[in-house]
């Protein structure tokens, strides 16, 4: 079994236990050493990382497995690691940080379903690389979402259209409120801090970078400079002080860059001091106007509370003929949606073919077939069939009539893959077509 080492000056982080591949001799073994530098790698004695997914400026988060649980689900153990050489006394303040850390974000994974859950936290001490010395790390453990997050996707599909971005808004910025209601500002939202899990609902991540500011003068809103050029505005790089403001530019921010497939910092204008963006999209003018004032240089001249960009927001739900935007809703990009057309029509030609041959009477014969489609296209909306599914189950039914001549109505091998693929091609373009006069009927109406 391949397990990474934690430690961020090793060397070699990789090592190989063989024996470890035995599920019995995983669950029972006390303890396994780097073979590089001797940093303990079973965390905590029970989470086993596999892969760092990321390293910053204070640590980094690494895929593990939890071995005390059934079937070892994944998680992801994040590591905070104190910058500099400290005394023991900057070690225990550091600790009791930490764990005013750990509290806030187990209270938020706790009451939120759209923040991960915080599942252990604990640090963990051991001897430094140089003689004498010892160093201490301190590690959370939360929830693993899998899927996809909004930089990636917008790689591979490209620019987000208004609705998704609307959809986008109106899932995350009830998270906010409800962060910002806590006395906490998340301080760096971006795409890559946004995931999407695979049934569609959108989680903010990244809380690693929150402080608990209730109960404190605006002065003392101090940020400890965590964030990423280009998402922050400028009361969080000048002076360091962080509002609910703040989030709300980031968020803009986020939105223009899913909108235009630009980045961040390609979008600003240094030398005016403006972002550059309008002209990029095409967008109902007073959304546009909305993101603009989330944008405000002034952190007071902003929108000063998610629930008012969501109010502002509502505004466009009553022009008619717009669609009403609810928050979690699932959500579908034009790639599935055409993918899926493709699987439908490909799909219900080979099920079409198969049943004409079963069944002599063909109006009986299609009936059945419309039947099954209507189940398949259903199975899509609940996203019960993922991306493998369009390759597996067309090619599962393929070889099913290649090898069962009986199933062919007659016809060559070739033939029915000719069907099949225009078929495809039909419900691709049937579908493209009702997106555009649908797209063009919510731009004029």
């Amino acid at each position: 079994m391949e397990l990474y080492c934690t430690r961020p000056s090793c060397p070699r982080p990789n090592n190989y236990c063989a024996d470890l591949d035995d599920l019995t001799t995983l669950k029972t073994t006390v303890q396994k050493y780097c073979t590089a530098c001797g940093m303990p790698l079973l965390l905590d004695g029970r989470y086993v990382p596999i892969q760092m997914l990321g390293r910053g400026g204070f640590g980094a988060a690494f895929l593990a497995r939890d071995r005390r649980i059934p079937g070892m689900p994944y998680c992801v153990v994040k590591q905070l690691q104190p910058i500099g050489n400290l005394s023991s006394s900057q070690l225990q303040l550091a600790q009791q940080l930490f764990t005013r850390e750990a509290e806030v974000l187990a209270q938020l994974g706790r009451e939120h379903e759209q923040i991960p859950e915080l599942f252990a936290d604990f640090p963990v001490t051991v001897k430094s690389t140089f003689p004498g010395k010892k160093e201490q790390f301190f590690y959370l453990v939360q929830e693993y979402i899998q899927g996809q997050n909004l930089d990636a996707e917008l790689s591979e599909k490209g620019k987000f259209s208004e609705v998704e971005v609307l959809e986008l808004l109106q899932a995350i910025l009830p998270v906010l409120q409800f962060v910002h209601d806590k006395g906490i500002i998340h301080r760096d939202i971006k795409p890559s801090n946004i995931v999407r899990r695979h049934d569609g609902k959108l989680y903010l991540l990244d809380f690693g970078a929150v402080k608990q500011v209730t109960n404190v003068s605006p002065e003392a809103h101090v940020s400890t400079g965590i964030y990423t050029p280009g998402f922050a505005p400028p009361e969080q790089i000048s002076s360091g002080q962080v509002f609910p403001a703040t989030d709300l530019y980031a968020l803009a921010v986020t939105v223009i860059t899913l909108l235009t497939g630009e980045k961040a910092t390609n979008l600003f204008d240094p030398q005016h001091h403006q972002w550059q963006w309008r002209s990029l999209v095409s967008i109902n003018p007073h959304f546009a106007d909305i993101l603009a004032k989330m944008l405000l240089p002034a952190a007071n001249q902003r929108f000063q509370s998610a629930e008012a960009v969501l109010a502002a927001l509502s505004s466009l739900d009553t022009i008619p003929g717009k669609p009403q935007f609810i928050s979690g809703q699932s959500h579908f990009s034009s790639w599935e949606i055409l993918s899926g057309a493709a699987f439908s029509g490909f799909e219900g030609a080979l099920i079409a073919i198969a049943l004409l041959s079963l069944v002599k009477n063909p109006i009986i014969g299609l009936g059945i077939s419309s039947v099954v489609l209507t189940a398949l296209i259903f199975a899509q909306t609940q996203r019960w069939l993922e991306k493998r599914d369009f390759l597996i189950i067309p090619s599962i039914s393929l070889a099913i009539i290649f090898f069962i001549p009986y199933l062919q109505s007659g016809m060559t091998v070739r033939q029915i893959l000719m069907l099949a693929s225009f078929a495809a091609l039909a419900a691709i373009s049937v579908t493209a077509l009702f997106r555009l006069v649908y797209k063009f009927l919510y731009l004029i109406l």
